[in-house]
């Protein structure tokens, strides 16, 4: 069970509602240990005073503002004193339309549950008249000597916390980009077919559809390095558009959608004879998996189509022929 970060009173109007907060997401992020090279000693990092080079305990450490002629110091319990630190209430300020906030504000996710069993009408009053209205709950909070801005909204049968940024941190992108094209009108038959691509391309969203493939290759990675495998290669980035191209490629990429959803969602069959409809709507990187499930010797340094060729079996039968000839 996951472990509270925060508990408190949760409060709209007159009414209060303990609860505690625990975080709605978990990292599976590959982490490594910093070693030195061509050693397995791991390399640490120390709070060092940097004038004397000695290490500092951690209980001799204040927090310094440079104030450009010298630091303005302070001590942790100042900082509680002047209320953030052991702030203990979530406080719903106002109500707004779910739809009026921007998705770049928020930020994190929490799930928000009642302090015991006692309180789930309150709870679960609160969740319903959410949902209903459409609404979230806005409200400023404290945890871990910051404040923190937030939308308390229902979600499904719970009720969750997004922490937001603040107005002043979010940036305006035309002053950070200024390559930004403008809202010059495009060209009405690259549009109705830009238009056609997105219908095309668009599908339910099933957020359990997608995964972590990085991830999944560092993990092969190390396995491949561990056992003395070779690595599988990246497919090189694809090369830029050319604008005077951009009408073609674009009709092309609605063809093949559309081939695509016909065949149930495989790509067009136009792979090596035999291979079969279930490799030919494979990516590279899911050819390779099955391809190393399969032990297949040389798959690294192997093109899409021979990954089909050797997984199809023609491929080995061409390796045995070549073998005994």
């Amino acid at each position: 069970m996951a472990h509270a970060v925060w508990s408190g009173a949760l409060s709209f109007g007159l009414v209060a509602l303990p609860v505690q907060l625990v975080t709605a997401t978990e990292s599976h992020t590959v982490h490594f240990h910093q070693l030195e090279r061509g050693t397995s000693d791991r390399v640490r990092n120390k709070r060092v005073n940097e004038r004397t080079g000695k290490e500092v305990r951690y209980d001799d450490i204040v927090k310094g503002w440079d104030a450009g002629d010298e630091y303005v110091l302070v001590e942790p319990d100042e900082l509680d004193e002047i209320a953030p630190g052991r702030s203990k209430s979530l406080e719903i300020s106002g109500f707004v339309d779910l739809d009026a906030v921007e998705p770049i504000y928020f930020d994190k996710t929490y799930y928000l549950a009642p302090k015991s069993k006692e309180y789930a009408k309150v709870y679960g009053l609160l969740r319903e008249a959410l949902a209903k209205a459409n609404k979230a709950g806005i409200a400023t909070f404290v945890m871990r000597n910051r404040e923190y801005l937030v939308a308390v909204k229902a979600e499904d049968d719970i009720l969750a916390l997004h922490t937001l940024h603040w107005a002043d941190e979010v940036r305006d992108p035309h002053e950070e980009l200024p390559t930004l094209p403008g809202r010059a009108a495009p060209d009405k038959k690259e549009l109705d077919t830009a238009v056609a691509l997105v219908d095309a391309l668009t599908v339910e969203w099933d957020p359990s559809e997608y995964r972590d493939t990085y991830q999944e290759k560092v993990r092969r990675l190390i396995e491949a390095k561990r056992t003395g495998e070779s690595v599988e290669k990246a497919e090189p980035a694809p090369e830029p558009t050319n604008v005077i191209d951009l009408r073609e490629a674009l009709q092309a990429s609605v063809d093949r959608a559309k081939d695509r959803r016909k065949s149930g969602g495989k790509a067009k069959s136009g792979g090596k004879q035999g291979s079969g409809p279930d490799l030919d709507g494979l990516t590279k990187a899911e050819l390779y998996r099955r391809a190393t499930d399969a032990g297949v010797p040389g798959r690294s340094s192997m093109s899409r189509d021979e990954l089909i060729e050797a997984l199809s079996g023609s491929g080995s039968k061409n390796r045995r022929r070549k073998k005994a000839s």
